[in-house]
């Protein structure tokens, strides 16, 4: 028996799940109902910002200075951590202050657009993602439905855990790397960073780590399309390794494994939980050919 060929996205938003049509929509019309899907997503992400605007001043004194600070918490557990195991001082990082500068008359209410911004984009992610889920609802059937409508809640908490690395371990890391790193014997260079590209390297940090960790339900969506199986990602899987132990080098400001290991562990994690969900769906799609033939 030959599988019947599945229909394009906006084919099948015209389609119940019974296969009965239900509304003829064209492709204008098609546009028109994601155009509101997207505005409501601006909306929220809009409001969200605009509540991190007002409290402003508290959220950049205890949130976006806080990993600058010697007093942060990742330096503090991480310490500990290190004395617990009985390993010195291999797990605390030198002391780091990094002071701020403005060169420009506009750089604080810039700054302070861009931490909203990015604020109210992180906040908000889940229902952009909810909306997104919403416009594509129509075109899958009841067995996709079932499956998808977990999947606002991996993909919000894989990037929610992923900020949460930045902001609290990577951040950090770089933070204390780079305030300490130096450049030549006479002490001509002074670290006077600005005020503009400490938020850039903060926010960066943060969504660059949260789609970092979307690795995983990247995997899956690709796996299910079938541009990567499991063999694939085990073949390429020592290239894999070598570019995160490469990063996670780069990153840690003290050369011990220890350090490195902290950075590198959760993406090696990520790497290998994401062959196991393709590996999954390739034993489903193996299943479903023999049924067929």
């Amino acid at each position: 028996m030959i599988p019947i060929q599945k229909k394009s996205i906006f084919a099948r938003l015209n389609i119940g799940e019974s296969g009965d049509e239900i509304k003829e929509m064209t492709f204008i019309d098609h546009l028109e109902a994601l155009r509101w899907h997207l505005v409501r997503a601006l909306i929220a992400w809009i409001v969200v910002a605009v509540c991190f605007f007002i409290f402003r001043d508290w959220i950049f004194d205890n949130i976006i200075l806080a990993p600058s600070r010697t007093g942060f918490i990742s330096y503090k557990v991480l310490c500990q951590f290190g004395h617990s195991l009985h390993m010195g001082q291999s797990l605390c990082m030198p002391p780091v202050n990094i002071p701020l500068q403005g060169n420009t008359v506009s750089g604080p209410f810039v700054a302070a657009l861009n931490i909203s911004m990015i604020g109210g984009l992180i906040t908000a992610f889940p229902y952009i993602i909810f909306e997104f889920w919403k416009f594509i609802k129509p075109a899958l059937s009841s067995k996709e439905l079932k499956y998808s409508s977990k999947s606002i809640f991996w993909v919000s908490f894989c990037f929610f855990l992923g900020a949460s690395f930045g902001y609290y371990i990577l951040a950090p890391f770089t933070f204390n790397f780079l305030a300490n790193f130096q450049i030549g014997t006479t002490g001509a260079y002074k670290y006077m960073p600005t005020l503009d590209d400490y938020i850039s390297t903060l926010n960066n940090l943060l969504l660059g780590c949260g789609v970092a960790f979307e690795l995983p339900v990247l995997a899956v969506v690709l796996a299910k399309i079938g541009l990567i199986t499991s063999s694939f990602l085990k073949a390429y899987r020592r290239y894999a390794y070598i570019l995160i132990l490469i990063l996670a080098a780069i990153l840690t400001p003290s050369p011990d494994w220890i350090s490195q290991a902290i950075v590198a562990l959760p993406l090696l994690l990520l790497f290998e939980i994401s062959i196991i969900l393709v590996k999954k769906i390739d034993a489903k799609k193996l299943e479903d050919q023999k049924q067929w033939e």
